[in-house]
This record gives C-alpha cells, structure tokens and sequence, in this order.
C-alpha cells in the first residue's frame, strides 16, 4: 500500500508543478505612444458596416435578445454568406484572434477612445493578419462563418463594441450602423 501511495504522491507533486509553472500566452506588446494616440481620437457616431455589401436597410437589431444560460445578446448578428470579406469598422490594433467557446474564431481590435471592437463566428482571419497588427477602418480583417455557439445557424458577423475595456461596458452598435 506505500508503494502505491508514494507513487501518488510524486505524481500529484508532478501534476502541480507543471500546472504552476505554465504561463498564459504572451501578447505582442503595445506601442505606447499608438495606444496614446488611439484613446485621444473620439469613436465616431456613424460606423461603416463592417460586412461586405450589406446595406443599413438590411441589419436587424439584434442586441440585448435572450441567449442560453440567462445571458442577452452583447452585439447584433450581420447575415451574409459564408466567406463574405469582413472589415475593421475603426482605426485600431488587433489585439487578439485566439478562438473561444461562445464566439468561435474571432478578432478583437482596440479602437478610438479606448473602445473594443469584437469580430465573432468568422470562418477565418484573413491570411497575414496578426495580433499587434495596427488595422485602418475599412481594412480587411477576415471571412464570415459561424464557428463556436453558432455552428448550427446561419453563417453571420456577430460584432459587438465595448466601452469599458475589452468584453467591459457593452453598448448597442445598432445605432452606430446606421
């Protein structure tokens, strides 16, 4: 029975330090002085679609409607077929286009006056895009799909704005697309 018991205790002794001793990935650091410059420029009021050739007349307000698990709906979903070219609606940095659960393949872009600018359910990033990259309004950043919660619905951009930090201080872009 010791036998047993010392090789779980050096086992889970393993286990432990490996756990403690891996970091979180690195992300590309950020020019100050391009940061700096972001924040003091204002989010402009009138924000171009950020799919192309939707038309205003086409969007649906989708924001604040119910989703699984108590949650409501932090964007508006853009309809449009599968591959359709996705642009940054802002001056900004990629910040990050690492996968999640709810919002599949995604890009996050920091933009005007600190604001956040979140690309979800894209089929792909476009080819040679990186994080820490500095995107124009109007650039292309990807595709449209539905990966992550939204693999069994119809092909769409879920873009949502934050104003309080990054996922922080959500707002109805809506408006902002009209």
């Amino acid at each position: 029975m010791t036998k047993y018991l010392r090789h779980y205790i050096i086992l889970s002794v393993a286990i432990l330090l490996v756990a403690c001793s891996s970091q979180p990935p690195k992300q590309t650091p950020l020019d100050p002085t391009l940061v700096a410059r972001l924040h003091m420029l204002p989010l402009d009021r009138k924000l171009p679609i950020p799919v192309q050739g939707v038309k205003a007349r086409q969007l649906t307000d989708t924001w604040g409607a119910s989703r699984s698990h108590g949650r409501t709906h932090e964007g508006i979903d853009i309809l449009a077929a599968r591959g359709t070219k996705v642009y940054s609606a802002t001056d900004g940095i990629v910040r990050s286009m690492r996968d999640n659960k709810l919002g599949g393949k995604v890009i996050w872009i920091l933009g005007p006056a600190g604001s956040w600018h979140y690309y979800a359910h894209l089929d792909q990033h476009k080819k040679g895009l990186n994080e820490g990259d500095f995107v124009r309004r109007g650039d292309h950043i990807g595709y449209v799909g539905n990966t992550g919660n939204a693999r069994h619905t119809a092909p769409h951009l879920h873009y949502g704005i934050y104003l309080d930090g990054r996922g922080r201080g959500p707002v109805n872009p809506y408006p902002y697309l009209r």
